[in-house]
């Protein structure tokens, strides 16, 4: 067989599942809405936050299990309102934003596991929240996933030099008579869209991950924002993609083969990088 019609099987043979069809398709979206939103998260120092809020919708799951209701709607609930009450705690400068971001980390979490802990089928239940599982994402997941990405990359699109100004100037936008305060807690409630969004296929555990490591990886090869985004964007998507492939024909979980990849690429750039790479300031 040549080498060419081997490949292509190679990569045909999974496509013949329907599953596998609506899996990739979702890793792709979810990695590319969390590396741009995740350039925000990384060039702000707020890594902290994505990893914090993606534990702290534990609560809202809880309560909507519950109550049989959707989870996925508690989780949105659940960030939005923690989304909210950071933004509300660190609004007069009296407490630092990392310092209300673990109290409510913290807190949230905390009430999340003790509500879970009261039902004795939480660890079948839930698992799929807590980690992820890409290849059970159904249509309606993949369609909750589109448009709630859809509005996350269309709102950075249209506020883009808005957001740039208060996320690294915020005293010129307040000069500039910006609703800085506003645009503050924008950002949060997108990465608690973003989170929302990707918990059908990575879930708590892993989300933090995918915000924060093809950003971070995107750093080093880029200054700037734009081609920041887009490198981030482009990783996450191969990250998504080949993470899959990867757990179809090695037999892993797929969360975790997603964010290994993007984990490999980062300290691939890290250590090979021609020009500031680690490797390169050794020699």
């Amino acid at each position: 067989m040549m080498p060419g019609i081997a490949i292509l099987d190679w990569l045909s043979e999974p496509l013949r599942y329907g599953f596998m069809q609506r899996g990739l398709l979702a890793s792709v979206l979810v990695g590319v809405v969390c590396a741009v939103i995740g350039c925000y998260v990384v060039l702000r120092g707020m890594a902290f936050l994505g990893d914090a809020m993606a534990h702290a919708i534990l609560p809202g799951v809880a309560v909507a299990y519950l109550w049989g209701a959707n989870l996925l709607l508690g989780a949105a609930v659940a960030a939005v309102a923690v989304a909210l009450l950071i933004g509300a705690v660190t609004r007069q400068g009296r407490v630092k934003e990392d310092t209300a971001i673990g109290i409510l980390f913290a807190g949230a979490l905390s009430l999340g596991v003790a509500l879970i802990s009261s039902t004795g089928s939480y660890a079948v239940d839930l698992s799929h929240i807590l980690f992820g599982n890409v290849l059970g994402v159904a249509r309606g997941d993949l369609l909750l996933i589109g448009v709630l990405g859809t509005v996350v990359i269309g709102t950075i699109a249209l506020l883009y030099k808005e957001l740039l100004l208060v996320s690294f100037d915020p005293v010129l936008a307040a000069t500039l008579r910006l609703p800085v305060e506003r645009l503050r807690i924008l950002i949060l409630l997108l990465l608690a869209v973003t989170i929302v969004a990707s918990l059908p296929a990575v879930g708590v555990g892993l989300v933090a991950a995918m915000l924060v490591t093809p950003p971070a990886t995107a750093s080093l090869l880029t200054r700037r924002l734009p081609t920041m985004m887009v490198i981030s964007a482009a990783l996450g998507a191969v990250s998504g993609f080949s993470g899959l492939y990867l757990s179809y024909y090695l037999n892993v979980a797929s969360g975790a083969a997603v964010v290994l990849v993007a984990t490999g690429i980062f300290g691939a750039v890290y250590l090979l990088h021609p020009r500031s790479g680690w490797l390169r300031s050794r020699a």
